[in-house]
């Protein structure tokens, strides 16, 4: 482990963790089939109005409720949508470090420009796992972003770990979802070489002005444009038109924190006129009163922004 990394290993800017359309079809897993033909769509629509790049088969993208086949056509259908106008940073989760490995070589193969990683799923790993974990996915050789959600994997990559972890050789990146944006200066101190990338759409602007390089993002799927806006307004130290154009949306990006995070973006996505379609379980649909909330917190978001661009 000497921390070396590739030339290309910047996995900075707006990437979108897409979210993942189907269509209804009764010989398909739970009745849903992956829609690839409107999933490429989505993503070169997404990089035409101003995002850096996408990132197939992340929870967003429902990746654990995809068969082995559909999780590689998702992320080769994303690869050749954005055909190197942005950047392709595919999930490679996996319970062990075999299976995150063995998708880390197919996105390899298939030409992403990097991976994202959570720790062991469906297991709390200790230190030494964890490292032996990123080690496997990194030793393919695509830069590796490392995903912190302390929340779902129950293993914290707290800056202290994360110091260790930026020792391995293609490990470039951290996606930062504890929510404590006292974190992003920290890890910073402790792993100077580590890009830290927001992943919580709702404290997006201050990991910003803290330095983080990049958003890892949810939204986007709803506003780009709007999103693209705010990341380069806040990088380049804009605070006040980045405030004025964060504090409307904000309430609907904190759904991005949420446990129905999912439904809620694809609802979004409805709201503005894109498809968002249906979930696959475990996932089921929002109750009234969600569905109500993200209703009102969206029409504050579009009133706000039809009203700038008035």
């Amino acid at each position: 482990m000497t921390g070396t990394s590739p030339s290309n290993s910047r996995l900075t800017g707006v990437v979108v963790a897409t979210a993942l359309p189907y269509y209804e079809d009764a010989s398909a897993p739970a009745g849903l089939a992956v829609d690839l033909d409107r999933y490429a769509e989505h993503c070169k629509w997404l990089v035409a109005h101003g995002c850096h790049g996408v990132g197939p088969n992340g929870s967003l993208g429902e990746y654990s409720s995809l068969t082995d086949e559909e999780r590689r056509a998702v992320a080769r259908t994303a690869i050749e949508a954005v055909g190197g106008a942005g950047t392709v940073v595919v999930g490679v989760h996996g319970a062990g470090s075999h299976q995150a490995r063995y998708w880390a070589e197919a996105a390899a193969e298939d030409g992403a420009d990097g991976v994202l990683c959570l720790p062991p799923t469906l297991y709390r790993a200790n230190h030494r796992e964890v490292l032996a974990h990123f080690e496997a996915v990194a030793s393919v050789g695509l830069p590796v972003m490392v995903y912190n959600n302390p929340l779902d994997t129950k293993v914290d990559l707290t800056p202290d770990l994360l110091a260790e972890i930026a020792q391995i050789d293609n490990v470039v990146a951290v996606k930062e979802f504890s929510g404590d944006v006292r974190r992003v200066l920290e890890i910073k101190e402790r792993a100077p070489g580590l890009e830290v990338i927001s992943g919580a759409d709702d404290v997006v602007l201050e990991s910003l002005l803290m330095g983080a390089t990049g958003w890892f993002a949810g939204f986007p799927n709803v506003f780009p444009a709007e999103s693209a806006l705010l990341f380069e307004l806040a990088t380049a130290g804009r605070l006040e038109e980045a405030h004025a154009l964060y504090e409307p949306l904000v309430a609907a990006f904190r759904w991005d924190s949420r446990t129905e995070f999912v439904q809620a973006i694809k609802l979004g996505m409805e709201q503005v006129g894109r498809y968002g379609g249906p979930c696959r379980p475990p996932r089921g649909p929002l109750s009234p009163a969600q569905r109500e909330q993200v209703a009102a917190d969206m029409a504050r978001a579009v009133a706000a922004l039809e009203k700038r661009s008035a």
